[in-house]
């Protein structure tokens, strides 16, 4: 039977880091969120990384849209808001309206602001080998898989789904860790033969329930990223009964949804110390 590993703990340890590290400056990182309307999910997600960085001794606040907001009085917004010198951190909550288009929102936002990691410049930066914001959810697995004591070199990892937010930045990362990654897909042909191949199993495709134990080697450690509600529950893409194949598992909830946070909060010390450090721009 797997071993369940929360991510909760290790969030803490990454928040005690930060901790310590903020106590040792000499100034107080800041970060801003923007959100526009009142999307139940997204007021919930903004208020609980405002409340989280409040908490650890970050300056942080929230700037809140109508829905209706032009995208070119957004994209003025954040042009004001990149030549604030004291804004660390720069975050506007997706998903957006559908009048406005995220890539143009994304890519407004400095390199050095952007704590979501999605900028361009960030994103080729992750995939160069330099240093950069690199994005919360990848960051978090990363973080978390260490804590747990897997050694990741080597290591035949399949990454189910190329998402821009989770899957293509977390293969990123694990090649960075000498992982040898395999990113499948929608179209991916005999896909469990190829998951099967996976010592480290991570799954981000959406869909409830999708991983089943036909799909999964022996002994795998299986990471489930997906989040979905159906009624009243959230439901991961695992199936529950991968635990009787699988060695190690992640939850839902409470698995990787903690680390995303922490990591965003991370990002933000670490956003404060690259850009007052001369990092290229």
């Amino acid at each position: 039977m797997a071993e369940i590993w929360k991510g909760g703990p290790v969030a803490e340890a990454v928040y005690q880091e930060i901790r310590t590290r903020l106590s040792a400056l000499d100034f107080v990182p800041y970060l801003k969120v923007i959100r526009l309307g009142e999307d139940p999910a997204s007021v919930s997600y903004v208020r609980l990384k405002a409340k989280k960085a409040r908490e650890l001794g970050f300056r942080s606040e929230v700037e809140v849209y109508p829905e209706a907001l032009p995208e070119e009085v957004l994209l003025e917004r954040i042009r004001i808001l990149n030549e604030e010198k004291e804004l660390d951190g720069l975050l506007v909550q997706l998903p957006l309206p559908s009048h406005i288009r995220a890539e143009r929102v994304l890519e407004a936002i400095h390199p050095l602001k952007d704590v979501d990691g999605f900028h361009p410049v960030n994103v080729g930066r992750l995939w160069s080998g330099g240093e950069g914001l690199f994005p919360c959810t990848p960051l978090g697995i990363i973080r978390l898989l260490k804590h747990y004591k897997v050694d990741l070199k080597g290591k035949e990892v399949v990454i189910l789904g190329r998402s821009n937010i989770v899957g293509k930045p977390l293969a990123g990362l694990l090649l960075r860790e000498d992982a040898t990654v395999t990113v499948a897909h929608s179209k991916t042909a005999r896909l469990p033969e190829v998951t099967r191949r996976a010592e480290i199993l991570i799954a981000a495709v959406g869909r409830p329930h999708f991983v089943r134990p036909e799909m999964v080697q022996e002994g795998a450690v299986v990471v489930d990223v997906g989040v979905t509600r159906v009624e009243d529950r959230l439901l991961g893409d695992v199936h529950p009964k991968v635990a009787e194949v699988a060695s190690a598992l992640t939850p839902v909830p409470g698995g990787v949804g903690p680390m995303t946070v922490a990591m965003l909060m991370a990002n933000t010390l670490k956003a404060a110390l690259l850009r007052r450090n001369g990092a290229p721009r």
